[in-house]
């Protein structure tokens, strides 16, 4: 008897360690901090080595380093470069291909420093006061320019000189702070530079209270030189405090390095124009153009200025879709671009002579980071299911190749997600895709909770994203099938579509999650009867808005960085024109618009449901305070509720150990009402 006990405690302990096993191979949060994040991939000159950095992240030392890789272009010869705790920034080739540029601190300071593209001969090429945010190599090498912070306003020493240990914050307009950040009371501008020897250094904006480029989310795609380097395009919104708040009327200002003069050639457009990109004879210049002042998801149209004719000429009229990330071809007949085509971001292709738009590429994935090579696009590619890798697009062939597998190791034994592809009827009788999440190892004669993922934005697209924040491999493994509909503002569907969310935030959009989610309870694998709703940003206030009006439907609610209380966060957000323009305007107007009877405070008589509210500190878009309304509200009313307060973070929460606490929380709250 005491052997068999024995073999059944073996046997019991066995089971065990195998449904541990089991368990670990399924994404959790602290395997998704060990990834390692692939980004700004480069072509050499030659074009025949990439090179791209990896961030990997110590959790317990809460901090992330990049470092930096080159590999052939045929996927082979992959090779670190940097070996160092702090990050190398902005890696680029210098245009002869014998060196790598790159941004790297030095006593706190970033500054420009050169190595050999095998990592060797490493030395610091700027000692610019105060470092440098960004840089970028004239063709010929004989010039580079670089981006910098200028303090052009006073500060409370400057006007109170007799109290330099006062710690006050003297407004006398807006735009005092900004997305994370209080005013400190500089503007990055544009300097241009002698090369090698950086010793003769012009400021392009010398005392323009203006930034370039555009706070708080431009960088070095802002700005370019020509190809001949007499020349740079630089992108501007030049406006002040209030003026800036309320407008996205931004330019393409083109400078004359030997003339030290700057011309507007946007002028006549409202709206934003952004990210210039000369073409390689430097004939062309093609940047996105918006045309509705104050309308920041406005259809980003193709433009390209002739200089021989002078003329500006709009290349996507029959486009109905906006278009990124620009890259001309070698020869310069072709403009390749991204854009999001129902719930993926693809690779497209402008043949400027025929004025004609054709995809280059197909599938359930996003493509970030185009290279354009020899009839063919390097890039990074990514989907709900895999995180970036690098993969080469034959453009002849219409093939897709990946070269890189970063996090195989890690994966390998990982069970994934299921993503599948479902159109679903509206109420108004359009279709409307939704993207059905399956659990790994799913088991179709299972039933499963199910959460209604609710995208922010509004007008952001719910494509093949891999997010390292609100991860669907992570929530589907933890047993939760998702319910991601791309409901009325979402682009990708034509710009009707996104259009149509303006002014009308608690209408149609609402009622496409609710046909989502409805649609799907159906399905027998589903147990209709435990059903969650979850969301940021937008998505935030479309988890307030639905704990008011959801009929009973959900179990349980998670707002993340949510508007609560229009009038409060109209008076307290940063960006007023984003305001103005989706809820038509002030709340004192006579009449108020309509669509601040949208506001979820109007509806907490009918909160009756378990809520988890999570809000940054530093998260000025949407104030921290909107989240405390709701929270304090669910407990006045004894709703069963949770508050998740991140004095550190922003609108998103980044750091790996309170992101870490976000999703054990997060997923805790979910399983204690729905399993």
């Amino acid at each position: 008897m005491a052997k068999k006990s024995l073999l059944i405690v073996a046997l019991i302990m066995s089971m065990v360690r195998l449904e541990s096993y089991s368990q670990s191979k399924v994404y959790t949060p602290e395997l998704l901090w060990k990834l390692g994040r692939v980004s700004e991939l480069q072509l050499s000159p030659d074009g025949k080595t990439l090179l791209f950095g990896i961030t990997y992240y110590d959790v317990e030392k809460n901090k992330g380093s990049r470092n930096l890789w080159t590999m052939s272009v045929d996927g082979s010869s992959l090779k670190k470069i940097t070996e160092t705790e702090s990050s190398e920034q902005n890696a680029v080739w210098r245009p002869d291909g014998q060196k790598i540029g790159f941004l790297f601190p030095v006593d706190e300071d970033m500054q420009l420093f050169e190595m050999n593209p095998d990592g060797t001969n490493r030395q610091q090429i700027s000692h610019i006061k105060g470092g440098i945010e960004g840089f970028k190599y004239a063709e010929d090498m004989s010039k580079i320019l670089f981006i910098k912070s200028v303090k052009l306003d006073p500060n409370t020493q400057d006007r109170h000189q007799d109290m330099p240990q006062a710690n006050v914050l003297i407004a006398e307009d807006l735009m005092y702070r900004h997305w994370n950040a209080w005013t400190n009371y500089s503007y990055s501008h544009v300097f241009v530079a002698d090369y090698p020897n950086l010793k003769t250094v012009t400021d392009i904006m010398d005392g323009e209270r203006f930034a370039c480029p555009i706070p708080n989310f431009g960088g070095m795609e802002e700005i370019n030189f020509s190809p001949d380097g007499k020349k740079i395009a630089y992108t501007s919104k030049k406006k002040v405090g209030k003026d800036f708040a309320m407008t996205t009327n931004s330019d393409i200002y083109l400078y004359d390095i030997d003339n030290k003069t700057t011309i507007n050639i946007s002028s006549p457009n409202a709206g934003y124009d952004i990210d210039p990109v000369f073409s390689p004879d430097g004939t062309m210049l093609a940047w996105a153009s918006m045309q509705t002042e104050g309308f920041e998801s406005d259809k980003s149209r193709i433009f390209i200025h002739h200089f021989k004719t002078n003329q500006t000429i709009d290349y996507s009229v029959d486009f109905d879709a906006s278009a990124s990330e620009f890259s001309f071809s070698k020869d310069g007949k072709i403009l390749y671009f991204l854009s999001v085509n129902k719930g993926t971001i693809q690779i497209y292709a402008l043949n400027i002579a025929k004025k004609q738009i054709s995809a280059q590429t197909e599938g359930l994935h996003d493509y970030h980071n185009i290279c354009v090579g020899n009839n063919c696009i390097y890039a990074l590619r990514e989907s709900m299911k895999y995180p970036a890798d690098v993969f080469v697009v034959d453009l002849k062939k219409k093939v897709q190749t990946q070269l890189t597998n970063i996090n195989k190791d890690l994966l390998q034994d990982v069970a994934s997600i299921d993503v599948k592809e479902r159109w679903v009827r509206t109420t108004d009788g359009k279709q409307m895709l939704v993207w059905v999440v399956l659990p790994p190892n799913f088991d179709a004669t299972k039933k499963y909770p199910a959460i209604l993922y609710c995208q922010g934005g509004p007008q952001s697209a719910v494509s093949q994203f891999f997010s390292y924040r609100w991860n669907f491999q992570i929530l589907a493994s933890r047993g939760y099938v998702i319910v991601a509909p791309n409901r009325r503002g979402v682009p990708g569907f034509g710009q009707e579509w996104v259009n149509q969310i303006s002014l009308d935030y608690g209408g149609q959009n609402m009622k496409d999650y609710l046909t989502a989610i409805d649609n799907i309870a159906k399905e027998p694998y589903v147990d209709e009867t435990k059903l969650g709703c979850v969301g940021a940003s937008y998505g935030g206030f479309s988890v307030y808005w639905l704990a008011g009006n959801h009929q009973k439907r959900f179990k349980v609610f998670i707002a993340h960085c949510g508007m609560f209380n229009f009038k409060s966060w109209y008076a307290t957000t940063d960006e007023l024109f984003f305001a103005n323009h989706d809820l038509g305007g002030y709340f004192w107007n006579n009449p108020q618009p309509k669509s601040y009877d949208f506001s979820p405070n109007n509806f907490v008589d009918k909160w009756d449901t378990p809520i988890m509210v999570i809000h940054g500190g530093n998260d000025f878009r949407i104030p921290y305070t909107e989240g405390l309304q709701a929270f304090n509200i669910a407990q006045m009313k004894g709703i069963p509720s949770k508050l998740l307060y991140f004095p550190e973070e922003t609108h998103f929460v980044v750091k790996p150990q309170n992101s870490i606490i976000w999703h054990r929380e997060f997923l805790d709250w979910l399983d204690k009402y729905l399993k």
